[in-house]
């Protein structure tokens, strides 16, 4: 088959690249010829990238971007991009982010390929962008949401062939959305085999872990002031991401401020799956504070080492993890809760066991065994 993957970044830390890449490349060694389409910024960073490259077989063609209000409103499938699009007569279109304009565009490059007499179907993956409690949009942010929600995504949701939700929690926002619940399948993001099948490839130092982007929305502040309050002096606190430089900076105003300069590590990210892995491996346990996330890829590849997992009480964290059954959760946003919790959690043997096993339906053998199935 012809698949074709439209996504709005394709190079950089993003958790839609990440699914989008592994997706692409798994489907492209089974055989399928792939080409992914999208912007030429990197996600994190906005730097201009290549504007064509291939990867393990997998064809990528990025276009320059417009942005006309954040990430979800921006503007680079132009028409050169859906003339390529086009010519490249796909069987599959892959149209990742609800919300995004190009979504809207996957399904009228659809509708011209079913006029010439090509069958085409088209999937969105949602990557669920609905906001618990509203904390990271302003009123007009707000606004646009519910128009589009009212007016584009009523009229457009069932006109893809399947929605692919990643997460349970968010297939009530779609439905009320205007999504029927017979034309959405829950297909997760996957996480690659090597987590499940590497040998340990790291010795477990004493210290706690977040990897994953250094952005306002991960609340690292928060493991930062649970700092104090931990009953082990000697444990390490170690952030590994890109980091986005304004957030960056006042997180070390903090650190200066708590006087906790000793206790926490930066490095930069890690994307080497081995070097991933061992760096997870190192760990005593994993924690994740924020409260806005799609599907938590860090929280479950941490979970699939066998790793203590400690979550903020999200309705996305939750979705994952079962409170002292597979990990632990604690309040949102209360640095004290989460250093009690982390005080119980380290010294709990036998949840990484039951994490790791709860995580195994995440393997992308099983995932793109599901989309062949879907195709």
């Amino acid at each position: 088959m012809k698949i074709l993957e439209l996504c709005s970044f394709s190079a950089g830390g993003c958790g839609v690249w990440a699914r989008a890449r592994q997706e692409s490349e798994l489907l492209a060694k089974k055989g399928h010829e792939v080409l992914v389409i999208s912007s030429n910024i990197e996600k994190g960073s906005n730097k201009i990238v290549c504007s064509e490259e291939s990867l393990n077989n997998v064809k990528i063609l990025r276009y320059p971007a417009k942005k006309l209000g954040g990430e979800s409103f921006m503007s680079w499938l132009n028409k050169e991009a859906m003339q390529e699009a086009i010519d490249f007569q796909p069987d599959i279109i892959m149209a990742h982010n609800y919300r995004h304009p190009h979504t809207t565009k996957a399904l009228k490059i659809a509708k011209i390929l079913r006029k010439q007499g090509k069958q085409c179907k088209v999937f969105l993956v949602t990557h669920a962008p609905f906001v618990e409690g509203n904390i990271t949009r302003t009123r007009l942010q707000t606004l646009i949401v519910n128009l589009y929600d009212a007016f584009v995504g009523r009229v457009n949701l069932n006109k893809f062939d399947k929605i692919l939700a990643i997460s349970n929690w968010e297939i009530p926002y779609l439905i009320k959305a205007g999504a029927r619940k017979e034309n959405i399948v829950y297909i997760p993001n996957g996480i690659p085999e090597e987590f499940f099948d590497l040998k340990k490839q790291a010795e477990e130092e004493n210290k706690i872990l977040f990897l994953g982007r250094i952005a306002p929305k991960k609340k690292i502040e928060t493991i930062i002031e649970s700092i104090p309050y931990l009953d082990d002096k000697k444990l390490i606190v170690e952030i590994v991401g890109p980091e986005e430089t304004e957030y960056f900076n006042s997180l070390k105003k903090l650190i200066e401020k708590l006087n906790v300069k000793n206790r926490i590590i930066f490095l930069p990210a890690v994307y080497d799956l081995k070097k991933k892995i061992a760096k997870i491996d190192s760990c005593k346990a994993y924690v994740l504070a924020s409260r806005v996330e799609g599907m938590p890829q860090g929280l479950i590849e941490a979970m699939s080492r066998g790793k203590i997992v400690i979550g903020s009480d999200s309705v996305a964290i939750r979705d994952i993890i079962q409170n002292k059954k597979n990990g632990y959760l604690f309040e949102f946003d209360n640095p004290r809760d989460l250093a009690e919790k982390i005080n119980s959690a380290i010294k709990d043997k036998e949840i990484g066991k039951q994490a790791k096993k709860s995580v195994e339906k995440f393997d992308w053998r099983i995932i793109i065994s599901q989309l062949e199935k879907l195709f």
